[in-house]
Order: C-alpha cells, then sequence, then structure tokens
C-alpha cells in the first residue's frame, strides 16, 4: 500500500473502452496486476480501494462516452453484483499478471456493457 494511498487520488478519464486511452492512466489502475495481487495477499483492505478506483474509473467512463453510447448502462447490476465484479477483477489480475489492473477493469466494463458491444 505504500503508494497506493497516494496514487488513488488520482482521476482516469476512459475512452468507450474500445481503444487504448491516449489519456496517461494515473491511481491504481496504473499498477500492475501482478502489483495488485502483491498488495491484495499483503493488505487486506488493498482490494477496496483499487474496487473504489474501478468504479470511478468505470463512472468517467460513462461520463464521457458520446451521445448514444452506454446510455442507461447500470454499473451495478442485480445480476452481476459488486462483490462479484470485485472477483472479476481478482480472477482476472491472477490470470493476467504482466497485464494493468486497468485491463482488468476495461474487461469488466466491456462485461457489464453486455454480449456484442
Amino acid at each position: 500500500m505504500r503508494r497506493t494511498l497516494i496514487a488513488a487520488l488520482g482521476i482516469a478519464i476512459a475512452t468507450s473502452g474500445q481503444a487504448q486511452p491516449t489519456a496517461k492512466i494515473v491511481g491504481l489502475g496504473a499498477q500492475t496486476c501482478a502489483e495488485f495481487n502483491e498488495e491484495i495477499a499483503a493488505t487486506q483492505t488493498a482490494e477496496l480501494y483499487y474496487f473504489a478506483w474501478a468504479q470511478g474509473f468505470m463512472s468517467g467512463a460513462l461520463i464521457r462516452a458520446p451521445a448514444g453510447l452506454d446510455e442507461g448502462l447500470d454499473l451495478t447490476p442485480r445480476s452481476f453484483p459488486l462483490q462479484g465484479q470485485v472477483d472479476f477483477l481478482r480472477v482476472f489480475c491472477s490470470k493476467n499478471p504482466e497485464q494493468d489492473y486497468m485491463d482488468a477493469v476495461r474487461a469488466l466494463y466491456r462485461r457489464l456493457r453486455g454480449p456484442g458491444i
């Protein structure tokens, strides 16, 4: 958690999640999945900080989405509750330690968007 509390204050804005973002991502999403895996193993509450970053990132993506894209998208649907989302991110990072946590969040966002999007 050494640098993560300060990094948690960073603001990230995403595009629709289909193209690689051109903005520099800051905060916990800039950590690798390997770093995420290490931190959640060492500090029980670290996963909550990461997930808070993820929710802000996805909310930013919704705010910045062009008109007609992702309108009405529910980031907390009954069919995919918050704990399921936390689990999704943990599993993604355990399977993909070479990727960034932001990549896990983008995968989650695409999953929330539904099939075929």
